[in-house]
């Protein structure tokens, strides 16, 4: 399979859960595309894939991640013109789901 000849820039996320926010800031107009692993293969063959994100014109920007899954995180410049320089950083981690809270058992005294 073809290799895309695309410069980009690479962050594998590996594991992180559904609803962590990350924060992308570049030096230029970039392409931002968050992806799966799965989807970041297709990209690397050069082949159709899915994505969120798109053209950032400003910066920083961020991305919540929609599903706990292995993802990845391309940035480059197709359509663009010139280089970028980029970070990126975990802002803000998922709540904790809470449960139903459970009032403890309330103590009555004992009759007599």
């Amino acid at each position: 399979m073809a290799q895309t000849s695309l410069p980009y820039t690479h962050y594998d996320l590996q594991d992180i859960r559904e609803g962590v926010v990350i924060e992308i800031t570049l030096s230029a107009v970039a392409n931002v595309r968050l992806m799966t692993h799965a989807d970041f293969d297709l990209f690397r063959n050069a082949r159709q894939h899915k994505f969120l994100g798109g053209v950032a014109r400003q910066t920083p920007i961020r991305l919540t991640i929609p599903k706990s899954a292995h993802w990845h995180v391309v940035i480059d410049t197709e359509g663009h013109s010139g280089k970028v320089e980029s970070s990126i950083r975990v802002v803000q981690k998922p709540k904790a789901k809470s449960g139903p809270r459970i009032s403890p058992p309330s103590r009555q005294s004992a009759q007599r």
